[in-house]
């Protein structure tokens, strides 16, 4: 079995990095962000690309956007931002908010586009998707997300749109957790990937398939593992869109 060990602060992966364009990432919403380490498993198949993408976040669960703005729940995200520190920065909005509140969906991504325009990011909105009892509502989702971000001049990272193709081509691997709302790792690992391709233009073409890091302790600690068959079909899907 393939592994990939991320040991941070290790000498050769430091200077390694070195060699690379760095892209740094701010992620900026709620659980559907920091479920099953999304940020952290981007910024590992990058490792695999000629661009290391070094993500941070800014998350509370089930935050909306407006609680970001207004520094609810101890989020200070604006400072984050402000302080000019990432090239990109991508916004999650709750998971409802493009079906039951779009106005405000819509009010506080152009407050925090502006934002990160003045801080000389740029703004990438994270495109979720549908509940598992209700696909049929991922067609206003993705229109919401695609209306705002012609607006605003943001990239959408279509996560929502690839879900439903993957869930309804391959329904024996589910996307979703118990709960019908969260990921589940494999569905993690879509995420991730499709953010990855968005950001880089590409996905590596060697991924691995067990993602590993070490603890304080110097324990290994898994995050993901995926069956090889399942990488190269979500792989197929994100580089086609078919």
């Amino acid at each position: 079995m393939r592994v990939l060990t991320i040991i941070f602060l290790a000498f050769m992966a430091g200077a390694c990095s070195q060699n690379k364009t760095r892209i740094k990432v701010l992620f900026v919403g709620n659980s559907y962000t920091y479920y099953e380490n999304l940020p952290q498993i981007v910024s590992i198949i990058s490792d695999s690309s000629h661009t290391k993408l070094v993500t941070k976040k800014s998350v509370a669960g089930g935050a909306f956007l407006s609680d970001h703005w207004h520094r609810r729940h101890g989020l200070d995200t604006r400072t984050k931002i402000a302080e000019g520190n990432y090239d990109v920065v991508v916004l999650q909005e709750q998971s409802l908010a493009a079906i039951r509140r779009p106005d405000s969906l819509k009010k506080y991504v152009r407050l925090f586009s502006d934002l990160i325009r003045e801080s000389g990011a740029q703004t990438y909105l994270y495109e979720t998707w549908a509940r598992k009892s209700a696909p049929e509502q991922q067609t206003v989702i993705s229109g919401v997300y695609t209306s705002i971000g012609q607006e605003v001049g943001a990239n959408v990272v279509p996560v929502g749109r690839t879900w439903a193709k993957i869930q309804q081509q391959y329904p024996q691997w589910d996307l979703y957790d118990t709960d019908g709302s969260h990921p589940s790792r494999w569905g993690t690992f879509v995420t991730a990937c499709v953010f990855a391709h968005t950001l880089l233009g590409e996905l590596p073409e060697h991924m691995e398939d067990e993602y590993v890091v070490l603890d304080h302790e110097g324990e290994q600690v898994r995050l993901l593992y995926i069956p090889p068959e399942q990488i190269q079909i979500a792989k197929s899907i994100i580089v086609t869109g078919q």
